[in-house]
């Protein structure tokens, strides 16, 4: 079979996808709402490397991540190198190994792009581009309010509206499961079943179990205790353990300084939301968008992986999926990203000097200018002008002399002489 008989879904591998110019541009559009918000709040760029060392890097992966990294062996160094299925661990490493020195707090942010295995299944990308912030150094429920107040201030800068940021809090959860008789795949089960809100599987799960009423109840408790801010008082009234107690407490703490920050309303409680259980020491949040079932975007605490890389100080942070942004806001950014370019330089003539000077004045001016170096047509070329999105075309003779041009958007055309377009104060709007 020659290549050019395959099927077109197979001229790239599954789970990922290629970007043309009106998708990239609204990706691009995405990246940089984000980096100014972080910026915003004095966070300041990182770039992690596309290839790490798999020893290296399992050491800040949580058990769900650790199987999902593309590994493969290195000839340079007889070592297994890995593409990181996530950017976080990237960053406690570069921070523990060559900002170890540095004041804290570090605020860093990113962009770009992992890798990650994947079920065979509809709909799971292998290529995820991630961009988001860690900070690292603080501890304390103002820290974490920081990562949840810039979410939804990101969100607001991406045009989305009618979002929220779901809160948990593991330390609640695990202040109820502290001490009871349940092996690790049992514990599991019963994190799943909290997860979905399962109440009837989680019955099941808890009939043939040895435990007291008071702490049946708690767990019971769990899949129902979301909501708004009264649903710390329920929490409080349904368990008795310290642990779980302090975690409440935090919570409290944190949605005080929310309040400050005016973001209270884009806010919920959900005291069974587990999703952070392998990886996450604290708060753990997620962003979701009307009408689509998966999150945004997820963030929390994470005390203990800074450890890991030597720097045992504490961390938070938040990534953005940016593809399930994209999918989100699709139809909303075709009236905000066009991609576009000022202008296209058509010379009628043989000589192409003038449209080249032409092209270079606009250029040195600030304007995106393209030349139309194929001979074609005048209409030809005007068709190619709004097919590639030209805000303008200029008709240019051999001879320096007047210059047409003609809005593509109202097919409106004027004429420009020379001494115009070099002015320094010439526009082209």
């Amino acid at each position: 079979m020659r290549f050019s008989d395959l099927p077109l879904d197979s001229d790239i591998p599954k789970g990922v996808r290629d970007f043309l110019p009106l998708k990239a541009a609204k990706l691009e559009y995405l990246q940089k709402q984000l980096r100014k918000v972080y910026s915003a709040w004095g966070f300041r760029p990182v770039i992690p490397p596309q290839l790490e060392f798999l020893d290296v890097l399992e050491r800040g992966l949580g058990e769900g991540l650790r199987d999902r990294a593309f590994r493969f062996d290195d000839r340079q160094s007889n070592r297994l190198l890995a593409f990181p299925p996530d950017m976080t661990a990237q960053v406690a490493r570069i921070a523990a190994t060559r900002m170890s020195q540095m004041l804290l707090p570090l605020r860093l942010c990113y962009n770009g792009r992992v890798l990650r295995h994947t079920e065979q299944q509809a709909g799971k990308d292998r290529d995820i581009f991630q961009s988001g912030v860690e900070l690292i150094g603080l501890d304390g429920p103002e820290a974490d309010a920081e990562m949840i107040a810039m979410t939804i201030e990101a969100l607001g800068a991406v045009g989305a509206s009618g979002f929220s940021v779901d809160i948990g809090q593991m330390e609640f959860f695990r202040g109820v499961m502290d001490g009871l008789p349940f092996d690790h795949y049992k514990a599991e089960r019963v994190a799943d079943a909290i997860l979905r809100k399962d109440s009837s599987e989680l019955d099941l799960l808890l009939e043939d179990s040895v435990i007291s009423d008071r702490s049946r109840a708690e767990i019971l408790a769990l899949p129902r205790l979301f909501g708004g801010r009264e649903v710390l008082e329920r929490a409080e009234k349904s368990v008795t353990n310290d642990r779980s107690r302090r975690a409440l407490d935090n919570l409290a703490d944190i949605l005080d300084v929310l309040e400050t920050y005016g973001v209270s309303d884009h806010v919920t409680i959900d005291l069974g939301e587990l999703r952070g259980l392998n990886y996450h020491t604290g708060i753990t949040f997620q962003g979701f968008l009307p009408g689509l079932g998966r999150s945004i975007c997820s963030g929390g605490r994470y005390n203990t992986l800074m450890a890991k890389y030597g720097l045992d100080v504490p961390a938070t942070g938040f990534t953005f999926s940016l593809l399930h942004l994209l999918f989100a806001l699709d139809k909303d950014l075709d009236e905000t990203v066009v991609p576009s370019s000022d202008l296209l330089v058509y010379s009628t003539g043989g000589n192409l000097r003038a449209a080249q000077k032409l092209a270079r004045l606009l250029r040195e001016r600030g304007y995106t200018v393209a030349r139309d170096i194929i001979k074609r047509q005048t209409d030809e070329t005007l068709v190619y002008a709004r097919q590639m999105n030209y805000r303008y075309m200029a008709i240019v003779t051999a001879e320096e002399q007047e210059i047409e041009l003609v809005c593509l958007a109202d097919e409106s055309k004027s004429r420009i002489n020379w001494q115009q377009v070099q002015h320094p104060d010439f526009t082209l709007n």
